[in-house]
């Protein structure tokens, strides 16, 4: 017995120890790709080494709402101080029981109107159409039967005007320049389907006319540590991937998308919980399944400012949603995996989100509960185990902090002495709790996920501090 433990927990230790080494020299290469890049976007900001902004890509911006009377109107005001001249604002009312509509009429003037909407993907019907010209862009409010997020990202796709069409989260706030920079990519480059923007959390920020005026890591300590993880996760992948066509997710809360190409491929998915990265894969499928050339590109600088959860409970529910849709989509498309005709999508995205997204939950706990048995029956070797993990954590907590002060410096952000040793502290903690935690609710995350697949997710909202 003694001996099959033995074995079983050198096969583990040999397994960990190359996933580790693997997930670190992965970390280690996007982190400083993508520092390099933000210096060098940074770079050419200052010396004015940017497209003309004489030409403009016509925009629809879609903002699908389900109860977010609390912050829709921030949202909205947000979009309004855009620095761009041609796009329409499209907000989705999807069945919300609170004052979402009554909000929106009230503060923007609306009036109902009788619109017909050409469906040309499926989505539940509206009950009622608003619009209003008074501003400096039309604005159209859609409330319709409750079907998901996906199915009002549809119906804003079936109404829109333009070509393009941009989704906002409602609990979202844009930068002034951020639609400016998110369309530039379809400026160089006429094969670009789908741009991914930036999402940052906005707790703690003060934002005027679409300008950070005041930034400050959020007072609660669980919004704080999302802070370093949004930076560490964006700065990292979604970068490095960008160099070789392989972004296979583009973030829910800003994306901007080819409205013919959606069409083509059928549109939002309603039967997923992650539609927005199932979405992107199908148009990676799509694209390659037809020998259409195409890239989706990702935008470093362009910003969007998002509300995080301050609650652990809310949080573990939007990160269980999260894996759920990563799961739902990885096995939708499985086919890519190991596909010569997916090139670096299959042999480094599809793999790396396999291994060290969904899968990773699952190992990280096996190395727990291996630690766990080696300790009983006293073959572990306690020092080496606990300076191997004083290692990971200092190492990961480096790569995190890196990333943050990447962030702050190259979009022209000030942080107090205060806000900066919280960071240095927090990302310890990060780390080497709150990793674990999550780590848990994405393995158990998959229990019972059918019966709630189709609902919206829901987290405290707090009034965004826009002027």
């Amino acid at each position: 017995m003694r001996e099959a433990i033995l074995w079983f927990l050198t096969a583990v230790e040999c397994f960990f120890i190359l996933y580790m080494v693997g997930y670190a020299s992965f970390l280690f290469l996007s982190v400083t790709v993508g520092t390099s890049d933000l210096y060098a976007a940074r770079r050419r900001n200052l010396l004015r080494n940017e497209l003309s902004n004489d030409y403009y890509v016509p925009v629809s911006v879609i903002v699908p709402a389900h109860n977010e009377g609390v912050t829709i109107e921030a949202t909205i005001q947000s979009l309004l101080a855009l620095d761009y001249k041609l796009y329409e604002i499209i907000v989705v009312d999807d069945g919300s029981t609170d004052d979402t509509v009554q909000v929106l009429r009230e503060a923007f003037r609306m009036q109902p109107i009788s619109r017909p909407i050409q469906r040309r993907i499926p989505c539940r019907p509206e009950v009622a159409i608003y619009e209003t010209r008074a501003w400096k862009v039309p604005i159209t409010l859609v409330a319709k039967e409750n079907g998901g997020k996906a199915d009002a990202l549809n119906m804003g796709v079936n109404v829109s005007n333009y070509p393009y069409f941009l989704c906002l989260d409602a609990d979202s706030v844009l930068q002034q320049d951020s639609l400016e920079k998110i369309v530039r990519p379809v400026l160089e480059d006429e094969r670009v389907v789908a741009v991914g923007g930036t999402v940052r959390p906005c707790n703690g920020a003060t934002i005027e006319q679409g300008r950070v005026v005041r930034y400050r890591m959020p007072g609660k300590l669980l919004a704080a540590m999302q802070v370093l993880e949004y930076d560490r996760s964006f700065l990292a992948s979604r970068i490095l991937f960008d160099r070789f066509n392989g972004n296979i997710i583009i973030s829910g809360a800003f994306g901007l998308f080819r409205k013919s190409a959606v069409v083509d491929v059928g549109g939002y998915d309603p039967t997923t919980m992650g539609e927005d990265m199932e979405l992107v894969v199908k148009l990676h499928v799509f694209c390659r399944e037809n020998g259409r050339p195409y890239r989706i590109r990702y935008v470093p600088d362009a910003v969007c400012w998002t509300q995080v959860p301050e609650r652990l409970r809310d949080l573990c529910r939007q990160r269980r949603r999260w894996h759920i849709g990563l799961f739902q989509s990885m096995s939708k498309y499985r086919s890519i995996l190991a596909n010569p005709k997916y090139g670096a999508i299959s042999m480094v995205s599809y793999f790396y989100f396999l291994i060290y997204e969904l899968f990773s939950p699952y190992i990280e706990m096996l190395g727990l509960f291996a630690t766990a048995v080696a300790f009983a029956v006293q073959l572990i070797n306690v020092p080496f185990m606990i300076a191997f993990f004083a290692i990971y954590v200092v190492y990961t907590a480096l790569l995190s902090l890196t990333a943050f002060l990447a962030r702050v410096h190259t979009v022209d952000l000030r942080v107090s002495f205060g806000d900066l040793c919280k960071a240095v502290g927090l990302c310890v903690v990060e780390v080497s709790c709150l990793r674990f935690v999550l780590a848990w609710v994405r393995m158990t995350a998959l229990i019972g996920y059918r019966k709630k697949k189709h609902t919206w997710g829901r987290i405290e909202r707090q009034k965004i501090a826009f002027k």
